[in-house]
């Protein structure tokens, strides 16, 4: 077997945090839904962790770890945490440079130290999570209770809600179809 050095990082993060299981998956499918549907994962079970920014002087940033049937409250309890008067997600580019880590495969072990970890209390009531693992490359498949081991992670009641029901996807063309007419209906008469 060859060597994986996304493998073998991420097997050093996890280095004394207790048991969990490594699962292999395409790049290509690593954003959570297309992973749950090709790998028959159900969203309710994938924990993403997500950066968020407070707009301050210099800012703040901390890690959100949420299941993916949930969101963030970004304008309330994100923005009380960080403690600024406007809260948002961490751009793509913020989000590698803080952690060295791709969009789709941001994980929770490995970050810098002294950045705040909080993990909505709805990720600790599942019996096993799927996280990230550092590369879109790698999944972690662990209890939730090894998120318990990170330093200073915090358990918050509240930092995510449900999301609303998805409706049921339609093949593209009908969609689109629905679109043109919904832009249609918001043009001004000439």
């Amino acid at each position: 077997m060859a060597h994986d050095p996304d493998r073998s990082r991420l097997e050093g993060w996890l280095v004394g945090h207790g048991e969990y299981e490594l699962f292999a998956c395409d790049p290509a499918l690593a954003d959570t839904a297309a992973f749950c549907a090709a790998y028959g994962f159900a969203l309710e079970d994938s924990a993403n962790t997500i950066v968020v920014v407070g707009k301050a002087d210099p800012p703040r940033y901390a890690a959100c770890i949420v299941l993916a049937t949930h969101r963030l409250d970004v304008n309330r309890s994100i923005r009380d945490r960080l403690g600024t008067r406007r809260a948002s997600f961490a751009s793509a580019e913020e989000t590698r440079a803080l952690t060295g880590q791709e969009i789709g495969g941001v994980t929770a072990f490995g970050l810098l130290d002294g950045l705040s970890i909080w993990v909505d209390a709805a990720v600790m009531e599942r019996p096993r999570i799927v996280l990230g693992g550092g590369s879109r490359r790698w999944k972690v498949l662990a209890s939730p209770s090894i998120l318990l081991t990170l330093p200073g992670v915090a358990v918050v009641e509240g930092l995510a809600r449900p999301a609303p029901p998805r409706p049921e996807t339609q093949p593209w063309p009908a969609r689109r179809e629905h679109a043109d007419r919904e832009i249609r209906q918001y043009e001004r008469p000439r």
